[in-house]
């Protein structure tokens, strides 16, 4: 019936019956802080070279961006109205970010298509300026801070734990330990988030995890006016930032303990999923499927007897994800702070590049 509701491309996502087998026994690992490295037991698996018509088309784009005259909208609004005295050169930061998979991911989601391409990766330059994350991180300039955005966590609605069975990061959304009324912070929150977790994908992973977990918590007392679950603008907002912005980056998106108000939420907004996103997303499915139970919270199945506490756990991220940005942002530097670096190479300690810009 659900998946009627939600239309096409929304089959299997009706809430399965519960296992009522008892639960075996396991050796829990107490945590209290984001794990901070790939294990060996999770390997990246290596993706096809371009083909030869793909590597034109790349550097084509690669071209287009480097030309050090160009200029960059600095708002969408200026981006949208073609305002030609609201533009920038592109700053260091910006070309740290432009790597090589970057350009890429935004080929590969116009389908080789370099025009509209170039207009969605100038697009998003100018939003990142706007919304404050360009700089790569608060301590390069960013104006969504850790300061900022710390009071959204204090209940730990969002937490970066551990690494799926793709080796890509994850993201917990838990939409029941909602801890404040709507407002742009929370949108703030979550993209710094989403710029958090992609600061842990080791080599070669260039998409995250979401496992969003719908659960009411007694411990968060309730909002008073504010509803656990977004208003729809809220909630079309961070699906265009997602598809607009963040393309290529959703891996899969595992979603559990859906209430009825949530069905009817994900009613509204799924005529503005697009198909590549629906097809990523997984209803009701146990996560330990998806994620070895040692990189799990053990409420999911896992053996990761996770306990947020704020001021333990953000000052570690915030501490964490520094680290990887400076390391990200010296090789950078070391290989000629050059458009087209990449990510392979930035975040990895080997000397010679795999990936050196012809």
């Amino acid at each position: 019936m659900l998946g009627k509701l939600l239309g096409t491309g929304a089959k299997n996502i009706v809430p399965q019956e519960k296992s009522t087998k008892p639960k075996e026994t396991k050796t829990l690992i107490p945590i209290d802080q984001p794990i901070n490295g790939l294990p060996e037991y999770l390997k990246v698996v290596e993706k096809e070279p371009l083909t030869r018509d793909q590597e034109k088309k790349y550097v084509e784009m690669l071209n287009y961006f480097s030309d050090e005259a160009l200029l960059i909208p600095n708002t969408e609004h200026a981006f949208k109205h073609n305002d030609q005295n609201d533009r920038a050169v592109l700053i260091l930061e910006e070309k740290a970010w432009l790597t090589r998979e970057c350009i890429i991911r935004y080929l590969n989601a116009t389908n080789w298509n370099v025009d509209r391409s170039i207009d969605r990766l100038t697009h998003s330059l100018a939003w990142r300026r706007e919304f404050g994350i360009n700089h790569l991180g608060e301590e390069n300039g960013d104006k969504i801070t850790s300061e900022l955005v710390g009071v959204e966590n204090e209940s730990g609605k969002q937490v970066v734990l551990g690494y799926d069975n793709d080796s890509r990061p994850i993201l917990y959304l838990k939409p029941g330990r909602q801890n404040t009324k709507t407002s742009r912070r929370q949108v703030q929150h979550l993209v710094f988030m989403l710029e958090r977790v992609i600061d842990f994908m080791p080599q070669g992973q260039g998409s995250l995890a979401l496992l969003i977990d719908f659960k009411e918590y007694s411990d968060v007392p309730k909002v008073t006016g504010n509803s656990k679950i977004p208003p729809i603008g809220v909630g079309k907002e961070v699906l265009h930032i997602l598809q607009t912005h963040y393309p290529e980056r959703l891996g899969k998106a595992l979603l559990t303990n859906i209430p009825w108000l949530a069905w009817s939420f994900l009613k509204l907004i799924h005529p503005f999923i697009d198909p590549v996103t629906r097809n990523k997303l997984v209803f009701d499915e146990p996560f330990n499927k998806y994620v070895n139970e040692k990189q799990l919270d053990s409420t999911y199945g896992g053996v990761l007897e996770f306990k947020y506490k704020h001021e333990v756990y953000w000052p570690h991220l915030i501490e964490m994800t520094s680290i990887k940005r400076k390391h990200y942002m010296d090789r950078f530097n070391k290989y000629g702070a050059q458009i087209g670096l990449s990510e392979w190479d930035l975040r990895g300690d080997h000397d010679e590049l795999k990936f050196p810009i012809k």
